[in-house]
């Protein structure tokens, strides 16, 4: 059966799906996008990712008309068209090709879903390392926050990182405070208060973030959003990284730094297993 992906306004086979030589998102990366994942057929989150995508649209003016009724229908068309219960999905979304003015504008919208591919089973028992990145987050970009399809810089700092054979990279700011990771937000643990970079900084508002600092206050962690520097960071007893593919992905090394006592800590083991049940409560078969 051929891949089935949601283009504009139906579904269509993906070797059929084109998109204009003229599309802003195309030529200037005027565009959103959401990596969402399902569980069971019901995508995880769902309504945070639309609160994103919705508030990341209104702030730099990618206008489109798509309700949420309707991307919520679209999506289920692609999971069921697809076959797919466990999925990683992608909803992108464009201004479109360029247009003289606004009333001619016509948005791009682009969703696909593939099998869920996990991280390694390793990456959890024994954790990660992490470099830093070489990059530098500029607070005053516009885009700085949201997750746009001007997204290279992101991947470049990825590739070194796995050229040093580390899985992730982690940015700071102009200012020299921490960010996020390339993919990720970012957590430290210091004598037991869980400590990460405030939405302010600006980072991303990670959906698996999000849901963890939720479980934190259930699980009645103390959980503290401030400026985190290069020492919290190597003060750490424990570091994670979220977003809701690698869900909690412990740290255990920053380049050449052992954090903690070098293994996974138990605070990240908890909020692994809890964050793990909240996708099994949430997400129950609904077929």
């Amino acid at each position: 059966m051929p891949e089935k992906v949601f283009l504009n306004d139906k579904l269509i086979d993906v070797e059929r799906a084109q998109v204009s030589v003229r599309d802003s998102g195309l030529l200037y990366g005027a565009g959103l996008f959401e990596t969402m994942r399902s569980h069971n057929g019901i995508v995880f989150r769902l309504e945070d990712h639309l609160d994103r995508l919705f508030r990341s649209a209104t702030a730099l003016s990618i206008r489109h008309t798509y309700d949420r009724p309707f991307l919520r229908r679209a999506i289920d068309q692609v999971l069921e068209a697809n076959g797919l219960l466990n999925a990683r999905l992608r909803l992108t979304l464009t201004n479109g090709p360029i247009a003289e003015t606004v009333e001619q504008a016509s948005p791009t919208l682009l969703i696909t879903a593939t099998n869920l591919q996990p991280y390694p089973s390793e990456y959890y028992q024994t954790g990660i390392l992490v470099v830093l990145c070489p990059y530098r987050q500029n607070t005053t970009e516009p885009i700085c926050g949201h997750k746009t399809t001007n997204y290279y810089p992101r991947l470049l700092a990825l590739t070194l990182a796995r050229q040093k054979r580390a899985a992730e990279a982690l940015w700071f700011t102009t200012d020299n405070r921490l960010a996020e990771g390339c993919i990720s937000n970012v957590f430290l643990l210091k004598d037991s208060v869980l400590y990460t970079p405030s939405l302010q900084t600006p980072v991303l508002a990670g959906i698996a973030r999000k849901a963890v600092c939720g479980i934190a206050k259930d699980e009645s962690i103390n959980l503290v959003e401030k400026d985190l520097y290069i020492a919290d960071v190597l003060e750490a007893d424990e570091i994670f990284l979220t977003n809701v593919v690698m869900e909690v992905l412990p740290v255990i090394g920053v380049e050449r730094h052992t954090v903690g006592a070098g293994r996974v800590g138990p605070i990240t083991r908890r909020l692994r297993e809890k964050y793990l049940q909240t996708i099994e409560e949430e997400c129950r078969n609904k077929r």
